[in-house]
């Protein structure tokens, strides 16, 4: 019965630090990120949505540069 105990408390760590990390770094957020060209904002009234689609892109390349790049070693 271990095992599975195990792995809900890493995975309830993860979530931890997870929120921490978005706590701490929305307060630093860069002025460019989610404002790229190719993101899709649209507002008429009281409607406002919101697709980040460029930076989604971004970010998926970036990850998948860096993990890409560990998995050599």
């Amino acid at each position: 019965m271990a095992g599975p105990a195990k792995i809900f408390l890493v995975i309830g760590a993860f979530f931890i630090i997870l929120g921490a990390g978005i706590l701490l770094f929305s307060r630093f957020k860069a002025p460019y990120v989610g404002r790229l060209p190719g993101d899709i904002f649209i507002q008429k009234g009281n409607f406002t949505f919101y697709f980040p689609l460029a930076t989604s892109i971004l970010i998926s390349l970036v990850l998948s540069l860096l993990f890409y790049l560990f998995s050599r070693k």
